[in-house]
């Protein structure tokens, strides 16, 4: 099975589904599931360099709402295991560097552990995640070539690519995330619970199973 998860590097809530999805393998053992992670930009209009996060949460909800926006994810984030920060927020970046970073990510074999440090160093440390330097760091802890990565970078590489998976997301329908993507057919959306992660995994997979007994008998 196919399980590919649609998500943005600063999306609060896809830190919670992926922990969520996190607890739901480790339930569910992961036989059979194949994990890729794809781009999804809540804003692609913001400029290179970012923001100021202030000033941008204000725009976007108000001056009143932005101060109280984050208090229901960062219950949701405890009971995660995720200490959500915002305070530490400075910059709101354009993501599409670190969507570049994802993708290179699953070639070097590191994927899912490169998501997971995105989301800490953004919405735990506070760090900017449009930052080359940032990236460049991340992308040591996560055990890559530095050197390769620095160079990607600073060109243009597979940046036309995020864009159309972005824009093929879209396509699908798909107006939030994350969104869990099975075998390219089915779409669930939101930061599901463990539980019902696990019930769609066995589901699908037994119906797999029973396809491919029928194309054999």
């Amino acid at each position: 099975m196919q399980l590919d998860v649609v998500s943005d590097t600063v999306c609060p809530w896809c830190y919670i589904g992926k922990k969520r999805l996190d607890q739901a393998l480790a339930m569910h053992g992961g036989d059979g599931i194949t994990l890729a992670w794809r781009p999804f930009q809540l804003d692609a209009s913001i400029p290179e360099g970012g923001v100021d996060r202030k000033a941008y949460m204000e725009k976007k909800f108000g001056a009143e709402r932005a101060k109280t926006v984050g208090n229901t994810i960062r219950e949701l984030g405890e009971a995660a295991g995720i200490t959500f920060r915002f305070d530490r927020i400075e910059r709101s970046p354009n993501t599409l560097d670190s969507h570049r970073l994802v993708r290179w990510a699953g070639t070097a074999g590191c994927q899912n552990e490169m998501v997971d440090i995105l989301f800490r160093r953004y919405f735990e440390d506070g760090e900017d995640v449009g930052s080359h330097a940032i990236l460049l760091d991340a992308a040591n802890e996560a055990g890559m070539d530095v050197d390769i990565v620095r160079d990607l970078l600073q060109k243009d590489a597979d940046k036309e690519l995020i864009r159309r998976e972005d824009a093929m997301a879209r396509q699908m329908g798909i107006q939030g995330v994350p969104s869990f993507v099975i075998n390219s057919q089915w779409v669930m959306v939101g930061a599901q619970e463990p539980e019902t992660l696990v019930r769609m995994f066995d589901k699908l997979l037994a119906r797999e199973a029973e396809e491919a007994e029928a194309a054999t008998s």
